[in-house]
């Protein structure tokens, strides 16, 4: 299509103010930004746990696909079940006794406490951390299933469905938070 001079000349009318509106919003005095308060950052902290987490909760979903793909027809569905429970398994066992074990009452020994975990309240001693910990306990949490889905993979068509979901509660409860806590937990070897 060609433009007319009186067309041609109208847009580069357009773009030429367009352009200059845009310099008028650069040639403002640059300002600092306000401080970062502990509600602000307590709430993208949070933010970026459950983002994190949501990544990793759909990497295992691509490895239970994964997993579909390289096994045989017949054992499709018992994949993707061993998928499935491991999910449910790892989220009830790591908030059984995994995010105590990894994260309270380490104090520089070897593991923390055998309790279920009672979440901070909003505000108060949560702004103290800097996050909230049921976001970081979803964050952890999906890490944990995601190391007994890398299992679940390794095994697949090799072992049966209630010998694998024993280790996973295993995995998820007990060896993963152990581990864990040695590093995250301000364990022995965080010093």
């Amino acid at each position: 299509m060609i433009l007319s001079k009186k067309n041609g000349l109208l847009a580069a009318a357009t773009l030429t103010g367009s352009l200059a509106l845009m310099g008028t919003g650069f040639a403002q005095d640059a300002t600092t930004p306000p401080p970062v308060t502990p509600e602000v950052a307590y709430i993208f902290n949070t933010l970026l746990f459950l983002i994190g987490g949501f990544l990793v909760m759909f990497m295992a979903a691509g490895f239970a696909m994964l997993e579909a793909g390289l096994v045989r027809s017949k054992n499709v569905s018992m994949q993707c079940l061993k998928n499935i429970s491991l999910y449910s398994i790892a989220g009830l066992m790591y908030w059984v006794v995994g995010y105590s074990l990894m994260y309270t009452g380490v104090d520089g020994g070897y593991i923390g406490t055998f309790s279920p975990y009672g979440w901070d309240d909003v505000g108060g001693n949560a702004l103290a951390t800097g996050y909230s910990t049921a976001s970081d306990w979803f964050f952890q949490m999906v890490f944990v299933a995601t190391a007994a889905s890398i299992v679940s993979g390794t095994v697949a068509e090799r072992i049966k469905l209630w010998p694998f979901l024993i280790f996973v509660v295993v995995l998820t409860g007990f060896i993963y938070p152990i581990a864990g806590s040695w590093k995250w937990g301000a364990g022995w070897l965080d010093g």
